[in-house]
């Protein structure tokens, strides 16, 4: 990915919470000459890999599926808030229009899990995206065999990541007055949560 100096993340920890806020991520595999791309909802965990691990499994039935341990090395792409600039918006309207936006590549290799595993695995992405519903559903309100009906038909994986790139491409360097009026249109009547992301990385 294409990242000028500007729109480095400043931590790591802005890097996690790009992929937390916006779990539903694109599997990108190339077995041979071919792309190969799946979208999925992953968990990130800080530990193992060298910069933490993601979680996700695919229904077996998918033909990516079957390419996951033939192309064992994965990207995984994770989109944030993004919106176009209009030099509309501005007061000196002498300047191109630009689309600001976040954005997270992750590599590693697949691990393929076992049956238990895979079980810990479902159990992980449940626990995650049903936390803050009021009565939070589990894997144990359903029946036993269908539990293992549906593991036999899924695969489950993790990719330790050994290499995380991030955009975040904001309006820096742009000039102080287009960048504000660029925030509070979008806080008006666009993606607030890029708005403050740009109020984050423009904050000097």
């Amino acid at each position: 990915m294409y990242v000028r100096p500007s729109h480095q993340p400043r931590n790591f920890d802005d890097v996690v919470e790009v992929i937390r806020r916006n779990p539903f991520g694109i599997l990108v595999s190339a077995p041979g000459s071919r792309l190969v791309a799946s979208h999925l909802p992953f968990v990130y965990a800080p530990a193992p890999g060298r910069y933490g691990t993601l979680y996700a499994h695919m229904a077996r039935a998918n033909e990516h599926a079957a390419l996951l341990e033939v192309a064992a090395d994965a990207m995984v792409i994770f989109t944030g808030p993004h919106a176009y600039i209009s030099p509309s918006w501005y007061d000196d309207r002498a300047t191109a229009p630009t689309w600001n936006y976040v954005a997270v590549h992750c590599y590693g290799r697949v691990r393929i899990h076992d049956l238990a595993a895979a079980r810990e695995n479902v159990e992980r992405l449940i626990s995650a995206v049903e936390a803050e519903q009021p009565s939070p559903w589990t894997l144990e309100e359903l029946e036993r065999t269908d539990v293992e009906r549906m593991l036999r038909n899924i695969v489950s994986f993790e990719i330790p990541l050994d290499r995380v790139e991030g955009k975040l491409k904001l309006s820096q360097g742009e000039k102080t007055e287009r960048t504000r009026a660029a925030i509070h249109r979008l806080e008006q009547s666009g993606p607030g949560e890029l708005a403050s992301w740009m109020r984050r990385y423009n904050d000097d």
